[in-house]
């Protein structure tokens, strides 16, 4: 078999642009307000949020997003499968279904043959029929470097969006997943093992989680990928006006992450992640292992709930703020 991470740089969402180097980017940048445009944004730019979201004229709000990446895994099927799952969890963060989505595939069209592409299509397809999400054509360029992806529309209740600027100090904070996911695809990368818990975690939908957290009342969330737990809480806090408090014993990780870590297998993405947050974090008696997990670069992650649903892990809290945004225990 072709192994397609040996096609691509990065991989999987810990390929995506730095969160200090991205903020530069889009410093002074503001959207400009259309002069008739069809309905009210809700969700924009301004706090970095997980989908744009607009409400439309019978009251209804659609959930906009798009994502995709290199290849996080060698098999096409398997791959197909994570990038859907991870585009359609931006739609499940802030409280939505999805409703269509639209594949991205760049391609070496004189590298790979297409038959492994028909996979990776072939696993989207399969991931999206399991959300109930029609997918309709898309878009393909040649490309260097094979990435997948979709760009996903889905609906909400504009008054029960989870939103990550809706956090309020008292709050218990839950991680829908374990992490490790960065760590364990790197090793995946130079080695060739193959890591079935993994791919069972990114293969599987937040969609229940996501139902959960909006029948529970919970408004505020984001989910957890590229920019590591600490980065995406990082964000929540700081849009939220609070700091966080996480109690480090009490996340969860995956079998082998931390080994992965002490065999030196971390993406330079989560090494990136734990500097951009660092300024703004007292990390306490966490040792270097713990702090480059909790900034590990997820791809399709779980969700992170300011708030309880059963079933899942409460790991720390939310608290007024404080001198640290990012409190580790």
């Amino acid at each position: 078999m072709m192994r397609l991470t040996q096609y691509a740089q990065g991989g999987g969402c810990a390929c995506k642009i730095p969160p200090g180097e991205l903020e530069e980017v889009l410093a002074g940048l503001g959207a400009l307000a259309p002069e008739r445009a069809a309905g009210e944004l809700l969700v924009g730019m301004e706090t970095g949020d997980d989908a744009a979201v607009v409400r439309i004229e019978n009251g209804a709000a659609v959930v906009s997003t798009v994502d995709f990446f290199t290849p996080v895994v060698d098999d096409p099927y398997d791959w197909g499968r994570i990038a859907a799952a991870n585009a359609l969890s931006d739609v499940y963060a802030m409280g939505g279904r999805p409703l269509i989505g639209v594949n991205l595939l760049c391609w070496p069209r004189d590298v790979l043959p297409y038959e492994i592409a028909r996979e990776v299509l072939r696993g989207g397809a399969v991931v999206a029929a399991e959300a109930g999400c029609h997918v309709a054509g898309g878009h393909s360029v040649n490309d260097p470097e094979p990435k997948y992806g979709m760009a996903v529309t889905g609906i909400a209740d504009p008054e029960r969006l989870l939103r990550n600027d809706r956090g309020r100090a008292g709050q218990p904070l839950t991680l829908t997943k374990p992490l490790g996911l960065g760590v364990l695809n790197n090793r995946h990368k130079a080695t060739g093992e193959v890591f079935e818990e993994a791919v069972e975690v990114m293969t599987r939908l937040n969609a229940e989680t996501s139902r959960a957290a909006v029948e529970a009342g919970v408004r505020c969330a984001t989910d957890v990928t590229g920019f590591g737990l600490l980065g995406h809480l990082y964000k929540m806090a700081r849009a939220s006006g609070v700091s966080a408090v996480i109690d480090v014993a009490a996340v969860p990780y995956l079998a082998g992450a931390r080994e992965a870590v002490r065999d030196g297998y971390v993406p330079g993405g989560s090494r990136r992640n734990l500097e951009w947050v660092a300024p703004y974090a007292d990390f306490g008696r966490a040792g270097e292992e713990a702090r480059l997990l909790l900034a590990d670069a997820q791809t399709s992650g779980g969700l992170l709930l300011a708030g309880e649903i059963p079933g899942a892990p409460v790991i720390g809290e939310l608290v007024p703020k404080a001198d640290g945004v990012l409190l580790l225990r």
